[in-house]
């Protein structure tokens, strides 16, 4: 697949179930994995571990945040966002599901940008959809970030192990 960004080619392919781009002569890809604690500040500003900030495309600041399918938010690097939004913006604006989809979707994204710190801002009605305070984990998704308040992360995640084996086995196993 081939995208023009300003003017310029970048394919797409996906490698080992991750979606690559290939721009201005080298490899972009998004592989975030781990579990993360982390806590807001006073200015509900969040830091990105190390971890996750060194697999960000090199020299990215700007984040695209979403709210998620559960109480939680999305972190995106704008490059891998894009990809999701050719998607939702794809549809066919004369299917009232699609459009349904799109209006749900849209309205709950914001584009952040992270200072030198490494810390970006999180919009308030976002903390309230995500029902966070002062802590907060984070948990590797691939080609995303989830931000979960501690205790609600606990209650959308498998702990049995023989729970999780059979889920794997559903949707792993070919």
């Amino acid at each position: 697949m081939e995208v023009v960004e300003s003017g310029r080619k970048m394919s797409m392919f996906v490698w080992r179930n991750c979606t690559c781009s290939y721009n201005d002569n080298h490899y972009v890809m998004s592989f975030f994995t781990g579990k993360y604690e982390s806590k807001l500040d006073s200015k509900w500003r969040l830091v990105l571990p190390a971890r996750i900030k060194a697999q960000l495309p090199e020299g990215s600041n700007q984040l695209v945040l979403r709210q998620g399918y559960e109480p939680c938010l999305m972190v995106y690097p704008m490059v891998e966002f894009k990809k999701v939004y050719a998607k939702i913006t794809a549809l066919s604006e004369f299917n009232p599901e699609y459009r349904l989809l799109q209006r749900s979707m849209l309205p709950g994204i914001a584009e952040v940008e992270m200072d030198a710190n490494g810390r970006f801002l999180i919009p308030k009605n976002m903390l309230a959809f995500a029902q966070m305070a002062k802590d907060a984990l984070l948990v590797g998704m691939g080609n995303r970030v989830e931000i979960w308040n501690p205790a609600q992360y606990e209650q959308h995640f498998i702990s049995d192990p023989s729970e999780l084996s059979k889920l794997a086995q559903k949707y792993l196993d070919a």
